[in-house]
């Protein structure tokens, strides 16, 4: 179903315009951290307002998730955090989180939560680009025991991390690619055809 151009289950035709409708994907003219002017602007932090879209995120992870096998999920700091908290929530699975800074005090932990060593663990985390922030987590889940083999996220903007992250051994799985996306909203109209076909020259080049 993922590979597919065309998105045909209407939870995740619905999921698509949630996004789009809540803001956290917008079309325009945005300066991205690299200095590169982008059409599209992608911000999954913006969902926690939208609780409802929240519990429909959530939700989408399950089909991948139950195909995978792990004791735990583990989601990146910050963007991830609320979203695997919504997929622990619907799914029932023990969440861990690695801490973007170390704990200097208390128990001084790299990784928030309950685990093993030993135990294999699910990267949940909101969007793929190049793989970056993947791989940094990776190494603080892998250096305390844990074993990763997949990573899973809600879109994949198809801008090279699932080939990185393959030639690294792990595989990656995405609820939407920003192909099905654009494809989608081209569709039923939501975003012009101009836009479109802007968005898909730019990630093209990037």
């Amino acid at each position: 179903m993922n590979n597919e151009l065309n998105i045909t289950d209407p939870t995740l035709t619905a999921l698509a315009d949630g996004l789009l409708e809540a803001g956290c994907i917008k079309f325009g003219e945005f300066t991205l951290k690299s200095g590169l002017k982008s059409p599209i602007y992608i911000d999954l932090r913006y969902i926690i307002s939208f609780p409802k879209l929240l519990e429909q995120i959530g939700a989408a992870y399950l089909p991948l998730l139950k195909e995978l096998k792990f004791s735990r999920i583990a989601g990146l700091p910050y963007a991830a955090i609320p979203i695997a908290t919504a997929v622990s929530l619907r799914g029932g699975y023990p969440m861990i989180y690695p801490r973007k800074e170390v704990k200097t005090y208390g128990t001084k932990a790299e990784i928030e939560g309950e685990y093993h060593a030993g135990e294999t663990v699910v990267v949940i985390d909101d969007l793929a680009t190049t793989g970056g922030s993947k791989f940094e987590a990776i190494e603080k889940l892998t250096g305390v025991g844990l074993v990763v083999k997949d990573v899973v996220v809600l879109v994949d903007r198809q801008s090279g991390a699932k080939e990185s992250l393959e030639q690294a051994g792990y595989t990656l799985h995405a609820v939407l690619t920003i192909t099905q996306l654009l494809t989608h909203w081209e569709g039923n109209g939501k975003v012009s055809k101009e836009k479109i076909e802007e968005t898909r020259a730019f990630l093209k080049q990037a």
